[in-house]
């Protein structure tokens, strides 16, 4: 893909896909795969940070499921965002923006939309929303391990325990759980999806592209949209 660097924003409720789909940008592409997720629980889980009450506070809402405060969220993925973008790499999110709030900001607080226009350009931002219906989801998410070490996501069908890019034991994710799980599609849905029909609104394009083929095939229709586009 040729052109200025590009800022693709991957939604999906949990289970969609959103990490795997940015993890072949990166592979493709060259993207920087910025998996929120993946960042927090980092952030939450460092035990330099076992004093700190904000952090601790974070940690419990994401360990019950329930997305993490905005006003946290959004002032960490700016300052990574700005950072990423000032190092001339595209970029691609599988897990922000979570809110109204993280997505728009309000009279005191960019919002991260915002911030993505002023350093990658309007034309270069892509909404792309992956559509699966809740019980393939929850059928992907049961079965679904990480890699331990490298966090690549492992897959369900591939019946391994291994991570075979670094041969590593695989591991649940802790909001997998079955519990947690349903509570996150209902915070998907109350939380999250709110943002595409603001988006919309706002003048964003929003591309839909079929989640339920094997991941390559969904992955070959987000690529044919991004070279289309360029």
């Amino acid at each position: 893909m040729k052109g200025s660097k590009k800022a693709v924003i991957l939604y999906g409720p949990p289970g969609s896909g959103k990490g795997t789909q940015a993890e072949l940008l990166v592979r493709r592409y060259g993207f920087f795969h910025f998996d929120t997720g993946q960042y927090l629980r980092r952030l939450l889980n460092d035990p330099k940070n076992k004093n700190n009450k904000e952090i601790q506070r974070e940690k419990k809402l994401n360990e019950e499921g329930t997305l993490n405060t905005p006003s946290f969220v959004l002032k960490r993925v700016r300052e990574e965002t700005r950072r990423i973008s000032r190092m001339g790499l595209s970029i691609t999110y599988s897990g922000s923006p979570r809110t109204l709030f993280e997505a728009f900001g309000d009279v005191k607080h960019e919002g991260l939309l915002a911030l993505l226009k002023k350093e990658y350009g309007t034309k270069n931002v892509f909404i792309i929303q992956l559509l699966v219906n809740s019980a393939s989801a929850a059928k992907r998410n049961a079965g679904r391990l990480m890699c331990a070490v490298c966090g690549l996501p492992i897959l369900a069908a591939s019946k391994t325990t291994t991570c075979s890019f670094c041969g590593a034991p695989a591991k649940r994710r802790v909001d997998d759980d079955p519990k947690i799980f349903a509570h996150r599609i209902e915070e998907y849905k109350k939380r999250t999806f709110p943002i595409l029909t603001k988006a919309i609104a706002r003048g964003y394009a929003i591309k839909k592209i079929n989640g339920e083929p094997a991941p390559y095939r969904v992955h070959d229709a987000i690529a044919a949209y991004l070279e289309k586009a360029h």
